[in-house]
């Protein structure tokens, strides 16, 4: 009997304690992962100047993986009626995950000079929310900017 009371204040302290704790960011596994995602917000950040890319009103934008590929769609919410706010950006392609290093080939895109191009990104999660964060650099279009995107899972 002497034993057992240390060990259930112990397993009640514990629980207790456990409790109260914030959970940090989690590594996103290739399963996790697994899903539609979509676009929260995004900003550029370029020779030091931070810019919020989306949301961009009447649009949207939605990513989504499985346990190897991944694509992503935008477009206008107007579904191109008014010409000067018409909107549809995609692309696919394959993706490595190992640890919180994700690594995206760009297969397909539907702004060709960005095919075929590789980038790596860090992504976490936080319960529902994926951040993905990480260099864009193409030095045949001079492009050489760090994106920070956040998704929410699509239920």
């Amino acid at each position: 009997m002497n034993l057992r009371l240390p060990a259930i204040i112990g397993i009640i302290g514990w629980t207790v304690v456990s409790c109260g704790e914030a959970k940090a960011p989690e590594a996103a596994t290739a399963l996790s992962l697994i899903g539609t995602w979509k676009l929260a917000y995004s900003k550029m950040i370029k020779n030091g100047d931070t810019t919020d890319t989306y949301p961009v009103k009447g649009q949207e934008m939605i990513k989504m993986f499985n346990g190897s590929h991944f694509a992503f769609f935008k477009h206008d919410v107007s579904k191109g009626s008014d010409s000067s706010t018409a909107v549809f950006d995609s692309g696919a392609g394959t993706y490595e995950l190992t640890g919180d290093k994700y690594e995206e080939h760009l297969q397909y895109c539907s702004y060709r000079p960005w095919e075929d191009m590789h980038f790596t990104f860090t992504l976490s999660l936080q319960h529902d929310t994926l951040i993905q964060r990480g260099i864009e650099k193409i030095d045949s279009l001079n492009v050489n900017q760090e994106i920070l995107e956040a998704y929410i899972r699509v239920r």
